[in-house]
């Protein structure tokens, strides 16, 4: 199967039943709260945010590949777990870099919007 046709079922799928083979051992991930290297810490962050949050969606708006980059853009919905529910969207893009094995080696991921406005969604509705 094609690493986009993957890409856009772990996506459909996210955070449950990631495919993990198509990233290096030792991928490289960084977005504005984590940065590190190795598949089984980035194992451990997917596992975190399916432990804390729910209704977890991750709608993928765009997908393509030139060379060795593919690049992303979607929006990651929500709910943390405070008692009164609120949902929050951080919209986003990746850029996925790829070694010559066809494996991810590096994952990067930019939000739209401040991490001050991510915790501000808990607490006041966005938009």
């Amino acid at each position: 199967m094609d690493i986009l046709e993957i890409l856009k079922s772990d996506y459909e799928r996210f955070p449950d039943a990631q495919t993990y083979s198509i990233y290096d051992p030792n991928v490289y991930f960084k977005d504005p709260l984590n940065e590190f290297h190795g598949i089984k810490r980035y194992r451990q962050m997917i596992g975190l945010i399916n432990t804390w949050f729910s209704d977890i969606k991750l709608e993928l708006h765009a997908i393509s590949r030139t060379d060795n980059t593919i690049s992303t853009r979607w929006t990651l919905g929500m709910t943390p777990p405070l008692p009164w529910k609120p949902r929050l969207a951080i919209p986003g893009r990746s850029q996925l870099k790829l070694n010559t094995n066809g494996q991810i080696i590096a994952h990067l991921d930019y939000w739209d919007i401040s991490r001050l406005d991510v915790l501000r969604q808990n607490f006041f509705t966005p938009f």
